[in-house]
């Protein structure tokens, strides 16, 4: 029996399933780059398997081990490589006012440069609160600065370029209470990323805003990518896990990736699925479809119950091996017949592909 599941089943490719269990279960690894709290999936150390970035829980209890540059469970070598993420150089820098690079932005994968630049949330009382969601408890331990100035985000850009190769750079935000929701803010710091240094990939992360010309604004700013996330679409799991961001309606959510794909282009315009919310996994497949008929692509992560969530309070368990199996080689297939591929988004979370199982699979 494999960890969190009991499948037998000899369709299932085991080397997907082994790295679906990676991402679940973690490696018993003390990993120089951690990712502790924040918006998105948390508690990582953060490795190369088989060279493609990967976030995966650092868990003394996990049965997967590293020996010699390679994962083992037991006594049986599991063919996948793994090496840790170096600690970058610019993290042992700091603003002229004190503030630690890496409290501005921090290295995810080997190579990508992420910041909320706005760290809180007007969703984030507990009645609103997203259930998967950390994104305060980063100011709540000191880790983080509640808002980047974009003088600030060019200064760390500069030096994660320079310093450490970062080859591009993911910018997301709480939503924040004007009819933008956040996006003006990340038109401010994709410029002055940019001025830094020019040519630098950049996603930007909001919902969608009130006003669909903030799309054309972030564009237009020289942002490469958008990420506009629904993280289901299953009405009943949206207003159950998302009892403030479901209020939002999907139709606002179809209308702003048609805009955005028209104004970036298919495949610069992705949207997180989340696997484990209770959504039936068919139709997150046939809806993952047919966001790529839209030119939007499906970035599918596991839900796990990181320390400081409502889910992680009330006991809400991560979804098995097998159900994550199952999702990712469905709609990995659905974009290969499209022929997208995250890599080809340049810059954002499917392109890092770091906390999703989606490019073992081929996606």
């Amino acid at each position: 029996m494999r960890v969190g599941t009991e499948s037998t089943s000899t369709a299932v490719d085991v080397r997907i399933l082994t790295r679906a269990e990676l991402t679940l279960h973690g490696v018993a690894l003390d990993a120089p780059v951690r990712r502790p709290d924040g918006a998105g999936p948390s508690g990582d150390g953060h490795v190369l398997v088989d060279g493609a970035n990967a976030a995966l829980p650092t868990n003394p209890a996990s049965p997967y081990r590293v020996r010699d540059g390679s994962v083992w469970l037991g006594d049986q070598d599991t063919g996948l490589a793994l090496t840790a993420v170096n600690r970058p150089k610019f993290y042992d820098l700091t603003t002229a006012d004190g503030i630690p690079y890496e409290h501005i932005a921090r290295l995810h994968g080997a190579d990508v440069l992420a910041t909320t630049v706005v760290q809180t949330c007007i969703r984030y009382a507990e009645s609103d609160r997203c259930r998967f969601c950390t994104i305060e408890e980063s100011l709540r331990s000191g880790a983080a600065v509640a808002a980047k100035t974009p003088a600030q985000l060019a200064e760390v850009a500069e030096a994660a370029v320079r310093l450490d190769g970062v080859q591009q750079m993911v910018m997301t935000t709480g939503t924040t209470t004007g009819p933008d929701r956040g996006a003006r803010n990340l038109v401010r710091s994709v410029r002055a990323v940019l001025e830094a240094v020019p040519g630098l990939p950049i996603q930007v992360q909001c919902e969608p805003p009130g006003d669909l010309a903030w799309i054309r604004e972030l564009h237009d700013a020289g942002a490469t990518a958008i990420g506009i996330h629904v993280e289901s679409l299953d009405e009943e799991v949206r207003r159950r896990w998302m009892p403030g961001k479901s209020t939002v309606p999907m139709a606002e959510y179809e209308a702003a990736w048609d805009e955005a794909v028209r104004v970036f282009g298919p495949n610069r315009v992705s949207t997180y699925l989340l696997v484990g919310l209770g959504e039936d996994p068919d139709e997150l497949i046939a809806g993952a479809g047919e966001l790529i008929d839209r030119g939007v692509y499906p970035f599918v992560v596991p839900f796990r119950p990181m320390a400081g969530t409502l889910a992680a309070r009330d006991g809400v368990p991560a979804p098995s091996a097998d159900l994550l199996t199952y999702v990712t080689e469905g709609v990995a297939a659905r974009l290969r017949a499209a022929g997208m591929s995250g890599a080809d988004q340049k810059a954002g979370c499917a392109a890092c592909g770091a906390c999703s199982v989606l490019r073992t699979a081929g996606g």
